[in-house]
């Protein structure tokens, strides 16, 4: 094969490559920014065992061992399946990390939990950060951020216990195994969670850019699931900024202190415009 052929093939899949992830990053903009999406939260509010009103979502609210309950006035009402709810609604008890979608006018309200605490999160369309969000920077994708690596797994699930982005508040997953991989011939690691599909795999981690370039707190990386051999494909090209990035309204988990890798994670989400100090766009 002549220098010229091989150059070709090389230019190809750079360009190839570069196709790939910017697509995946259109999506990924387009989700993060979706009506209802994260940028559109206006408010966290903490539900007790005593009554409380809140300036922004309909309805008297409490909680307790059968879970939240609101009672609503004259006038007020929401949407919970497409059917009109009135008065007073039990919601039940809520697993963690679960929650439940409600139509109140205007926006919709989040009913969830998060560490051990029922929480409501009303999402709005016109909320600032969301109207005026120009989108995140990024590293420049690049093949070399492509790591292989190989899943180890616990003897069994080993719960987890992590900080969050509130302070005081604790999260606990159960994590299979670990991922063992090198970047330029440094021996890493990292605990792994569980992913969103069945077998994948999540990773939570900080680096030597964070607070430097990229956003301090957490980045979050998905892992597709391992093959046979437990061999795993790490792109940090894909590394993404959790919710805590952008705003205050979010109880997003910090990573395990094992997870702080000593190396400079140059590719990914960097700091959101939001965060950078001194930014006008900045509505947090």
């Amino acid at each position: 094969m002549s220098y010229d052929a091989v150059s070709s093939t090389a230019t190809d899949y750079r360009v190839g490559f570069n196709e790939d992830w910017q697509e995946w990053h259109r999506l990924h903009e387009e989700a993060r920014a979706d009506r209802h999406g994260f940028l559109a939260v206006s408010g966290l509010h903490w539900l007790t065992s005593g009554p409380q009103r809140f300036p922004d979502v309909p309805g008297e609210w409490h909680t307790g061992d059968q879970g939240p309950v609101v009672v609503l006035g004259d006038g007020e009402d929401f949407v919970i399946d497409g059917q009109q709810v009135r008065r007073r609604h039990e919601f039940g008890p809520i697993a963690e990390r679960a929650g439940v979608t409600v139509g109140i006018e205007g926006a919709v309200l989040e009913v969830a939990r998060r560490g051990g605490h029922d929480i409501l999160r009303p999402r709005r369309p016109d909320h600032p950060l969301r109207v005026h969000y120009r989108g995140t920077p990024t590293y420049p994708p690049h093949p070399r951020w492509v790591v292989r690596g190989r899943f180890v797994p616990f003897d069994s699930p080993r719960p987890t216990t992590v900080g969050a982005a509130v302070e005081g508040l604790k999260h606990v997953y159960d994590a299979p195994g670990r991922i063992e991989f090198a970047v330029d011939g440094v021996p890493l690691s990292l605990t792994a969670f569980n992913g969103v599909q069945p077998g994948s795999l999540s990773v939570l981690f900080t680096d030597a850019t964070s607070g430097v370039t990229t956003y301090p707190a957490n980045r979050s990386l998905a892992v597709g699931a391992p093959d046979e051999q437990g061999r795993v494909t790490l792109d940090f090209n894909r590394a993404t900024n959790l919710p805590c990035a952008y705003t205050d309204f979010a109880t997003c988990p910090l990573p395990p202190a094992e997870n702080r890798l000593p190396i400079a994670v140059e590719a990914g989400e960097k700091t959101p415009y939001e965060r950078l100090a001194g930014d006008p766009a900045d509505r947090s």
